[in-house]
């Protein structure tokens, strides 16, 4: 986009949220955002992560004591507009009376923009979204990622200093959603927009987030990389939420850590009651039972393309998942030893 307004930092100090009813929504959230930053928001539903983005846009106002800054200047009073941001919602909020073209222009007419301005800058976000053809349609005559990319183009052509999507891609059908996603990657990336995503979808958190914060009942968990919050999870909660896991009890004693199947090296520690946690990838087929970590039998298998996945009984009524590239078919009822890098291994 020409001439777009620099990209601001977004800084949340004690922001909580109570309704009027009592009910805690969040609690005092802290929260700095860098100038040019894709910050995700992930979480179930319910764990306060709307309430957060609507506190940065001006659609809800924190507790008392809450403050929102933009660049360090308190604009926790101000509404959507005069925070000039721009916003795209799940349920894409078009005018169904309007035209694509319309609908884009919508905000600008608003700012009662000049004619001739109004008209090229329209053009443009058709342009930039790829959309120049629907420029006449009326919203009904559109699909679901048509109609996205229209909310999309309507909340840049304002030139927003920050832009805050509200899990845009859920009612989206699987193989488009996924096409939308890297399209977003990169038009963010190209922009250099401050921007704010919500979603519930970790793949879409991992895709697109420089940092991700993980929520949980009005709560932040941990914020992080994609890689940080993937590798080093903080919290059993996000240890479960982010890919898939297996877990198995067990205690740490004498040095090594006991669980059922088998035994896993690991460092010195107390003695204590533990559960240790792994994922799928990280878990090897051992070249023989002798020097296997784990052992079982496989109960299931699956083909998924590009890998496989692995389920494999170690007794006492648990199962260790393993995926990757397999060398070999594997079958129900072959035995098989497990390896597991102490590394790879965590413990809460």
């Amino acid at each position: 986009m020409t001439q777009a307004p620099a990209s601001l930092s977004i800084t949340l100090q004690a922001c909580a949220k109570t309704f009027d009813d009592g009910t805690r929504v969040l609690e005092p959230l802290d929260l700095s955002i860098a100038a040019g930053e894709t910050l995700v928001l992930l979480g179930p539903s319910g764990c306060g992560k709307t309430t957060t983005l609507r506190i940065v846009a001006g659609l809800e106002r924190p507790d008392a004591g809450g403050r929102v800054l933009f660049d360090g200047d308190d604009v926790t009073a101000l509404d959507i507009a005069q925070r000039n941001v721009g916003m795209v919602f799940q349920s894409y909020a078009l005018f169904p009376n309007m035209s694509v073209a319309e609908n884009v222009g919508y905000g600008l007419r608003v700012r009662r923009t000049p004619a001739a301005e109004r008209t090229a800058r329209v053009r443009e976000m058709l342009a930039m979204m790829r959309i120049e053809a629907l420029a006449d349609r009326k919203v009904d005559q559109l699909s679901g990622g048509q109609r996205q990319r229209v909310a999309l183009a309507r909340a840049l052509a304002v030139r927003p200093r920050a832009l805050l999507l509200d899990e845009p891609l859920t009612a989206l059908d699987a193989k488009l959603r996924e096409a939308l996603r890297t399209e977003i990657s990169a038009l963010l990336r190209r922009l250099h927009i401050t921007s704010v995503y919500v979603t519930h979808d970790q793949a879409e958190a991992m895709a697109l987030g420089d940092r991700i914060v993980v929520m949980s009942h009005g709560r932040v968990e941990q914020i992080g990389s994609p890689r940080e919050i993937y590798q080093r999870p903080a919290s059993r909660f996000v240890a479960d939420f982010i890919g898939a896991m297996n877990r198995l009890p067990g205690r740490m004693l004498a040095g090594a850590f006991h669980c059922s199947g088998g035994s896993i090296a690991w460092p010195q520690g107390p003695e204590r009651a533990q559960e240790i946690l792994f994922r799928p990838e990280h878990v090897r087929i051992a070249e023989s039972e002798a020097v296997a970590d784990l052992r079982g039998t496989v109960s299931a298998t699956f083909f998924l393309g590009d890998r496989s996945r692995v389920l494999v009984d170690i007794g006492d009524d648990r199962t260790v998942t393993l995926e990757g590239a397999m060398r070999r078919p594997l079958r129900p009822g072959e035995r098989l030893g497990l390896r597991i890098d102490a590394q790879d291994l965590l413990t809460f």
